[in-house]
Order: structure tokens, then C-alpha cells, then sequence
């Protein structure tokens, strides 16, 4: 049971992380490496859909953000947003390359969705840059040579 609840644990982490919530992943994936008692190919697995899946959370968030944004409670001001959205038209897709990164991966992704990005290129480039951080991470924290 307490296996079952790690992997949980890690996967509502990853999730959540990817979101606007503020939450870290990186230690949970950490702290279970390092008790040993997960497979690492299934925490890797589970961050990395979990985080993934968040991702896409934000890009669906971003395809209908436009009927909101001129309600009152919008997070956001018109120049926020056409100020992030200046920047995605300028580096484009390859942006999300940085969707790892804390701050500003986020609204990364969900600036994808308001530029329409295709949701096989949002999955692939995001895919590959969640997975490269958790990666990176396990090999760091078990000792391999990435």
C-alpha cells in the first residue's frame, strides 16, 4: 500500500507542479530515490506524465483563456498578456524548451495554448524537456554519469 502511495504521492506533485500551483516535484522524486523503495524507471514514468499532463492542463487553460480576459478577477492585464505573447511569437515553439525551468515554464505553457501551438508539437517539445530535467535529476541523485 505504501508503494501505491508513493507513486501517487509523486504523480499529484508532478501534476500540480506543472500547473500555476506552487508546488516542487523535485524533492519528492528526490526523497523516493533515495528511500529506495520505488522502482526509479516507474518515479521517473509517473513524474514524468504526471508533469507532462499538467503541462497540457495549462496549454487547455490558454486555448480558452480569451472569453476571460477581460473579466474583472483575470490574474493577468491585457499588456501582461500581449507582452508574453510578443515573446512566444518571437522564439516561437522551441520556447518550451524551457518549460522545465520554475517561474517561467509555466506560463510558458499556457502562452502556448493562447498562440494555438499544435498539440503534437506542445507534447513533444515539452515531453522532452520534463523528461531531460527528471532524468537528469535521478542520475544526479543515484550517482550515474548522465
Amino acid at each position: 500500500m505504501w508503494e501505491v502511495s508513493g507513486y501517487l504521492g509523486l504523480f499529484v506533485a508532478a501534476f500540480g507542479a506543472a500547473t500555476l500551483l506552487p508546488l516542487q516535484s523535485e524533492a519528492v522524486l528526490v526523497g523516493l530515490l533515495l528511500a529506495g523503495k520505488h522502482s526509479t524507471v516507474g518515479l521517473l514514468a509517473v513524474a514524468i506524465v504526471g508533469n507532462v499532463l499538467g503541462s497540457v492542463v495549462n496549454w487547455l487553460l490558454g486555448r480558452s483563456i480569451e472569453r476571460w480576459r477581460h473579466k474583472r478577477w483575470f490574474p493577468i492585464n491585457d499588456a501582461q498578456l500581449q507582452r508574453a505573447q510578443r515573446g512566444y511569437h518571437r522564439y516561437g515553439r522551441w520556447s518550451l524548451l524551457l518549460s522545465w525551468m520554475p517561474i517561467i515554464g509555466d506560463p510558458l505553457t499556457l502562452i502556448a495554448g493562447v498562440m494555438r501551438e499544435p498539440l503534437w508539437s506542445f507534447l513533444l517539445i515539452v515531453l522532452l524537456a520534463k523528461a531531460s530535467r527528471y532524468l537528469l535529476l535521478a542520475a544526479l541523485t543515484l550517482g550515474i554519469s548522465p
